[in-house]
């Protein structure tokens, strides 16, 4: 109590009220990979929080581009035929971050671990997810971009190191792809063994509805008709001042040319056959010479594709007294020299119509990304407590691949490692759905459902952050009674949100705290205050069971 010495009205406020819970956010992913840039003055790992997608790109770029390879058709009218150029590396990020906000996604974290100049690496990853250890906010990791950069071996070394951070802090859940669908592969890798409760797997890959970005510079066009594709070259005959013997063809041409010394007292003569042009009686002629001898040739004959012409002065003699055996001529092709940029303003039908088809070539995409969008949805409009299942998939054409009942047995349950594994499947008329709301750690009954794992998540870090003001407190009645308060004040909310299964609040949880009830006189002498609380989690209805029979007639 304060001690007044001067006299006046004094106003003292009284706290009746206990403190409260103030709930913690339940799905802000990181999201960690690489970018078109990092931000400035900033080394990677860079860690930023976004709230969309326009200030990604502001902050970290666009996405990686891809290179492909457009054919002509022959009709006018048609669609030109695409086929993509594999890209040394698949950088994902940004179409990852994309389909988290097309799915309902709010704010997250990205880890920026280089630009598309650097090299992926498992250690690159590593650094990023270690840099998340300082950071309070995010809920779920999500390692999208390392699926489609690392080998299966290291992506799942890293999924590892994920769960062990969850483990470690006890705030975040873990969202894990099946590389490649080898859902058997996954089961087997040793590195995915522990801390299975504090992650989740989903399979297979999503055609998703975005589009492949490109430059127009890098889609190469092979023409057809008048703008087809042609090889040329040539070779020089008798040095630098001799006979330039040239050639050009359609596409996938060869070419050789042999020379017969002959006598010089006889005329200069050529044969084409096979693709190979034979001068005889060269024998002393000057490449001025053969070239004259060509032109009266080509007149009056097919020339194949050939073409002579003195080289420098043409002085230099072809050859002399030896013949040159036949040697091909190196040849370049013109395939893939005209681009889109480069037609843009002189074959404008075909411009627009390879634009349309390049629009139609749809980026594939681990499902964690979308997963993750769907957590935040669920989250928002029903609750952490809600599984995220039997959810649609937004943005998405449909599954890589479709799923059975009978894969989804396999899928589902494992009764040797435990590591379940949740299918999104395409449902006739009623689209993509997640079909699966299990963790890792599927044959546990305690930590068996995704909801559960994260409502417990939830709770656990409101209340430790709540109950950080009980800290050097006295460790007595009156703080106990304020802790105990809070919390059940906290839990009967969840309740009736219907978070809690019970039909009072003493069938849903309880708080317990005091001397001789959860502590020791030894457990006040050493300064611990121990409080218990126990929760009854809804639990989803996985398998609705219907039963029906025949009722005899009474009448």
């Amino acid at each position: 109590m304060a001690t007044y010495r001067t006299p006046g009205v004094y106003v003292e406020e009284i706290a009746t009220l206990p403190p409260s819970v103030a709930e913690v956010a339940t799905a802000v992913p990181a999201f960690v990979g690489h970018t078109r840039r990092l931000p400035a003055g900033v080394a990677a790992p860079a860690v930023v929080r976004i709230t969309t997608m326009l200030e990604f790109e502001s902050t970290f770029g666009g996405p990686a581009t891809v290179d492909f390879i457009v054919t002509e058709p022959a009709d006018a009218t048609a669609a030109p035929g695409v086929a993509i150029v594999p890209p040394t590396h698949r950088y994902s990020l940004h179409h990852a971050i994309s389909l988290y906000f097309r799915n309902g996604g709010g704010p997250c974290y990205v880890v920026s671990v280089g630009d598309y100049s650097t090299a992926p690496t498992k250690a690159l990853f590593s650094d990023g997810l270690a840099a998340l250890n300082s950071e309070d906010e995010p809920t779920l990791l999500v390692l999208t971009d390392a699926a489609c950069l690392l080998g299966a071996t290291d992506y799942y070394a890293l999924c590892g190191e994920a769960l062990m951070q969850c483990r470690d802090l006890g705030d975040r859940f873990t969202i894990i792809d099946v590389v490649n669908g080898d859902w058997k592969g996954f089961r087997s890798d040793a590195n995915v063994a522990a801390n299975l409760m504090y992650g989740a797997a989903y399979h297979p890959y999503l055609q998703t509805v975005l589009s492949q970005a490109y430059d127009d510079a890098g889609v190469h066009i092979v023409r057809q008709g008048a703008g087809a594709a042609t090889d040329s070259g040539s070779l020089t005959l008798g040095g630098a001042d001799g006979l330039r013997v040239g050639f050009s063809g359609p596409g996938g041409s060869s070419a050789r040319v042999a020379v017969v010394a002959g006598t010089k007292s006889g005329a200069v003569g050529f044969t084409i056959a096979a693709g190979t042009l034979t001068i005889t009686n060269a024998n002393g002629e000057t490449g001025t010479d053969v070239a004259a001898a060509w032109t009266t040739f080509a007149s009056a004959n097919a020339a194949a594709g050939f073409d002579l012409q003195a080289a420098g002065d043409g002085s230099g003699v072809v050859t002399n007294t030896k013949d040159i055996a036949e040697t091909a001529i190196p040849l370049t092709s013109s395939a893939g020299k005209d681009t889109l940029a480069s037609i843009r303003s002189t074959h404008t039908s075909l411009y627009n119509r390879t634009r349309a088809a390049l629009v139609e070539q749809r980026v594939v995409l681990p499902p964690s990304a979308a997963i993750a969008g769907i957590y935040a949805r669920v989250d928002r409009e029903h609750g952490v407590w809600k599984a995220p299942a039997n959810v649609g998939v937004l943005a998405v054409i449909g599954p890589l691949t479709r799923i059975t009942n009978d894969d989804q047995d396999q899928l589902n349950v494992d009764p040797t490692g435990g590591k379940s594994i949740n299918a999104i499947r395409d449902f006739t008329g009623r689209g993509t759905l997640v079909w699966g709301g299990r963790t890792l750690a599927g044959n546990d009954n305690e930590w068996r459902y995704v909801s559960v794992r994260r409502l417990f998540l939830m709770i656990e870090e409101s209340t430790r952050k709540a109950t950080a003001f009980a800290v050097f407190e006295p460790n007595d009645q009156s703080t106990w009674l304020k802790v105990k308060a809070m919390v059940e004040s906290y839990l009967y909310g969840l309740w009736q949100q219907g978070a809690l299964a019970g039909a009072k609040p003493e069938e849903a949880y309880f708080v317990r705290v005091g001397l001789r009830t959860t502590m020791t006189e030894q457990d006040v002498l050493e300064g611990r205050m121990i409080v218990e609380v126990g929760v009854a989690a809804v639990r989803p209805a996985e398998f609705i069971i219907l039963r029906f029979s025949h009722k005899m007639q009474t009448a």
